[in-house]
């Protein structure tokens, strides 16, 4: 689990260096391909990182917050409308 943990915000990390990159970019007038190229890698990398968010969250927050089976599989599908939703 803290393994887990340390490899999410590592990877959180990264994102923050390449929006970091993709502003300065977008300030010294790179090419638009780019900036494209960038802001799509970006996206991505948001994309895993929220996949990673939800199944930590389902793996190790509701494991331990579910009483039983009923309130378990409502607090999934809770979650995974709030992930979808959100996209």
């Amino acid at each position: 689990m803290e393994r887990d943990k340390n490899k999410l915000i590592q990877r959180l990390r990264r994102i923050e260096g390449q929006i970091r990159g993709l502003q300065r970019m977008i300030e010294s007038e790179r090419a638009c391909e780019e900036i494209i190229t960038q802001f799509a890698s970006i996206n991505g990398a948001l994309k895993s990182a929220g996949f990673l968010i939800v199944m930590f969250y389902l793996n190790d927050c509701l494991t331990r917050k579910s009483a039983s089976v009923e309130n378990l599989e409502k607090e999934v599908e809770k979650v995974i409308k709030t992930y979808i939703y959100s996209i």
